[in-house]
């Protein structure tokens, strides 16, 4: 598959299958990275639709001065973070089972294999600006400097931020005997 910015280009100048390959690209990717934040997989996914229906609907946004991939886990981001203001103005819900054994999925889907699962367990036991930040660069693949813009963070609180995330990660593989 090709690039998303090339997908993308094509997209744009009338190549409605272009988009499905963004999608088959982002989408799942974005859901994880949204679920981060919000903590429910259906709203994850709506706000994942979201960020990818927005590149779609207005295709002036994005201006190809970053990654696409940088611009879609930037808006993915400002999205959940919207989307948790409006679920607190209307009141916080718990997660069902039903919920939960989504999510459980939807990481199964993602990660696979017993060191991957491992090393999701501890990820979750960070805070979550640490979380985001391993994420993004050891996941996703972005540069500091692309993370530092998703996040809102200079490049050197993003160097921090991994820092300190990679040396509780290493004492929560410690204990669990993962190498």
């Amino acid at each position: 598959m090709e690039s998303g910015e090339n997908s993308y280009r094509r997209y744009l100048g009338g190549d409605e299958s272009a988009f499905s390959e963004l999608v088959e690209l982002y989408f799942d990717k974005l859901t994880f990275f949204i679920n981060g934040y919000v903590h429910d997989v259906h709203a994850s996914e709506d706000v994942a639709i979201e960020t990818m229906t927005e590149l779609a609907i207005h295709p002036g946004r994005f201006a190809f001065r970053s990654s696409l991939k940088t611009y879609l886990f930037a808006a993915a981001r400002h999205k959940a973070l919207n989307y948790l203001k409006k679920r607190r103005r209307e009141g916080w819900t718990e997660l069902s089972e039903a919920d939960e054994a989504d999510r459980a999925s939807l990481e199964n889907d993602v990660l696979a294999g017993e060191k991957q699962k491992a090393v999701a367990a501890a990820m979750a036991e960070l805070p979550e600006e640490q979380r985001l930040a391993v994420h993004l660069v050891y996941l996703e693949g972005l540069s500091y400097r692309e993370t530092a813009k998703v996040l809102k963070k200079s490049e050197k609180q993003v160097d921090n931020l991994l820092a300190a995330a990679k040396k509780r990660l290493r004492t929560l593989l410690e204990k669990e005997g993962v190498e």
